[in-house]
């Protein structure tokens, strides 16, 4: 069994050298603007409000770096997440959108303690151009890459699973590879810290 003892916030960074300096291992979510992925965060860390939650999309700006310490199986140890700026949102300037790029390409590519990307896609739009976009920057670099599907309680139940395998089937990927995910029913919590856990502690 799976139980979050402690979740905190850390920094927030718009480049390399604010990155934390702790050698843990950390897990990346990144995905289109307004996926749900602070609701996902807090959800995973059993927390309200760890990440605040925005109905404007485009509101985080920085990279925010969290720490959550878990015990599973009778072992402890702490995993530390970042949040980072949701892309595909058009009303910044093209300035900004630059900059944006840069600060995330940077971490993706060069974070040496980055061990996961969780892609977010929406279960209920299915993947974007700019999805299919962030997985292919995300197929050469070198962190492992999680799939999750949000926001799967928007689905009917029965149309649930064939949803799944559409959206594996639209990204090239195998079945097994995207996971449902839903903050509000509380929907594959277990089954995405049990994939992060297994690959962090593989490394």
């Amino acid at each position: 069994m799976l139980k979050v003892l402690d979740a905190v916030f850390v920094t927030t960074a718009t480049k390399a050298g604010q990155w934390p300096r702790e050698p843990l291992p950390e897990v990346a979510f990144v995905g289109r603007s307004n996926v749900g992925k602070s609701s996902m965060i807090n959800t995973l860390a059993q927390r309200r409000q760890l990440v605040r939650v925005s109905n404007t999309p485009g509101r985080t700006r920085t990279l925010n770096f969290f720490d959550v310490t878990i015990e599973s199986h009778a072992k402890r140890r702490t995993v530390r997440l970042c949040d980072l700026p949701g892309y595909g949102f058009a009303k910044v300037s093209k300035a900004e959108r630059d900059a944006w790029h840069h600060m995330i390409s940077e971490y993706l590519s060069e974070r040496q303690q980055l061990e996961v990307v969780v892609s977010i896609i929406d279960a209920e739009i299915g993947p974007t151009g700019d999805d299919g976009s962030m997985l292919d920057f995300l197929q050469d670099t070198p962190p492992k890459i999680l799939v999750v599907a949000t926001k799967l309680d928007r689905v009917n139940k029965a149309a649930r699973k064939p949803r799944l395998l559409e959206i594996a089937k639209k990204l090239g990927v195998p079945a097994e590879a995207v996971v449902g995910f839903s903050a509000t029913e509380r929907l594959g919590v277990s089954d995405v810290w049990n994939r992060l856990l297994a690959t962090v502690d593989a490394r």
